[in-house]
């Protein structure tokens, strides 16, 4: 805040005669918040699948995905979040544009995101490109990671789900400190279904936070759950109506504006003691990849079918 703030104090306005008028202190507020939005930089604001939008006033940067076609993490969506994240690490925090507060959410229609990209897989998988997986997969954990560490910034990270949580989608999810999910909304890990299994850390953080027998029991019944069962777990935080997800977001915001340092400390402690590695979430990346390899022509043939089904949802959405 002081870097963007020293040129504020003490300023005047000139009249148009040389006369300087003193600002009360409405007018230095303006001013300050003013260079705040300046300082936030426009490679940000200008990503092609993900709206970016920065909330002086709560010190929170809202952040929904716009996938160009299936919602999905595609490559181009990757990269997205890759400069997402090295902007905000950059240009946020205490010593840039205050953040307190980074929401994650979506602008499709009943969904959240349905995970991989099935479609890249399909090929990957019939050219014998183990190579092309991993690098795919190393680069989900790696943002999956950062996020988890809430990009080494005093803030908390909330994830907002208004419709489907699949696969990669959930996992995801699971990076963020806190999930706030509407009711109706649902989460699922289908891999099992086509012979393969999520390996974008589903394994290692739904075991810290559920115990391993639960977390494989949800890993291995490729079935969806609803945001109510979700919240039973403990995986979400807060449910809101349908429709209500982001005023729910701002009320959470608002009670914990007072605690904020608090929650922070309290999420920084509980990475020490269930830490996470970013060398395990690579080698279970490893184990994917091998497993991928390995699908039958009839997994292959449903993987597509699933994608297919999604495209179509997308669009009648």
């Amino acid at each position: 805040m002081d870097r963007l703030s020293s040129g504020v104090a003490g300023r005047h306005e000139d009249d148009g005669d040389g006369s300087a008028i003193p600002l009360n202190s409405s007018h230095e507020e303006l001013i300050e918040k003013s260079l705040v939005r300046l300082a936030v930089p426009e490679e940000l604001l200008h990503l092609r699948e993900l709206d970016v939008l920065y909330e002086a006033e709560q010190k929170t940067l809202w952040t929904f995905m716009r996938p160009s076609g299936r919602p999905s993490f595609t490559p181009p969506m990757l990269a997205d979040f890759e400069v997402w994240q090295q902007q905000i690490g950059q240009h946020f925090g205490p010593n840039g544009v205050p953040l307190n507060y980074l929401i994650l959410g979506s602008r499709a229609p009943g969904v959240f995101c349905f995970g991989g990209d099935l479609e890249l897989f399909d090929r990957l998988i019939r050219e014998g490109n183990r190579e092309g997986l991993a690098r795919y997969g190393y680069r989900c954990v790696e943002i999956l990671h950062r996020n988890m560490h809430a990009l080494n910034l005093p803030m908390l990270t909330i994830g907002l789900v208004q419709g489907q949580a699949l696969g990669g989608g959930f996992e995801a999810l699971l990076s963020f400190d806190v999930i706030i999910a509407e009711r109706g909304s649902t989460f699922g890990l289908p891999e099992i279904m086509f012979g393969l299994f999520p390996g974008m850390g589903a394994h290692a953080i739904l075991s810290r936070k559920l115990g391993t027998a639960l977390a494989e029991r949800l890993i291995q019944s490729s079935k969806s759950h609803t945001a109510e069962e979700m919240y039973e777990l403990g995986i979400v935080a807060e449910l809101a109506e349908p429709g209500c997800g982001v005023e729910a977001v701002r009320h959470y915001i608002e009670r914990s504006n007072r605690r904020h340092s608090g929650l922070v400390h309290a999420r920084q402690a509980m990475r020490r003691v269930a830490p996470i590695e970013l060398t395990e979430l690579r080698a279970i990346v490893d184990l994917w990849a091998d497993a991928a390899l390995h699908l039958s022509n009839s997994d292959l043939k449903l993987m597509r079918r699933l994608a297919s089904a999604q495209v179509r949802h997308s669009t009648a959405a």
